[in-house]
């Protein structure tokens, strides 16, 4: 499956505030696969020290699986492992295109999909939680709260996979990141046009 390429923000006037809505979840594994540096090294990574730590029936929950493409090569990659593969995301549309791949993969039997708020997640004894790129669109008076609920619900020994943007403390080092992550976007296909509107 080629994912559509993003265009959403290569227009002058926006129609509306970003949203996980229909447009953005069609075009949405290319904007990761453009935007976000090393991704499929992140997912790589992921699935390695899930491998370490996990055990025989464990659960991994995804938070914010989006349209699901961690998770089924989670999937892939751990296929020998009898593992539970759980998505969880608020966005009813990026959810039914996570279903669809999963079908697309023949995934539909080990990876599942649920609609809730990850706020108020009640998963208890999970062996993994997957928190990657997610916690920044958790509003921050509920981030703290979210992280101590992810490890009352985690198994002893259990595991929680965080990967997020920073904001450095240094402002002239953290204007440079700023510009080499531009220069990311612009090597990557972007427009002035749409590096510009994404950071609004």
């Amino acid at each position: 499956m080629v994912p559509p390429k993003d265009s959403l923000y290569n227009i002058e006037n926006i129609p509306e505030d970003f949203d996980f809505n229909e447009n953005v979840v069609e075009v949405f594994d290319d904007m990761l696969d453009r935007s976000v540096p090393f991704y499929h090294e992140v997912i790589q990574s992921t699935a390695k020290i899930l491998d370490l730590y996990l055990q025989t029936k464990d659960s991994i929950c995804d938070l914010g699986c989006a349209t699901g493409t961690p998770l089924l090569e989670f999937a892939r990659i751990l296929k020998n492992k009898d593992l539970q593969f759980i998505g969880i995301d608020s966005s009813p549309a990026m959810l039914e295109k996570a279903r669809l791949k999963s079908e697309f993969y023949s995934k539909k039997q080990s990876v599942k999909f649920y609609l809730e708020d990850i706020t108020k997640l009640n998963r208890a004894g999970t062996g993994a939680f997957i928190l990657n790129y997610t916690l920044q669109f958790i509003r921050p008076i509920l981030r703290q709260p979210l992280i101590e609920r992810l490890y009352e619900n985690l198994r002893p020994g259990g595991v929680l996979i965080l990967s997020e943007k920073t904001i450095l403390p240094d402002k002239r080092l953290n204007r440079s990141f700023i510009e080499i992550y531009h220069n990311h976007k612009r090597d990557r296909g972007y427009s002035e046009l749409e590096i510009a509107k994404k950071r609004e």
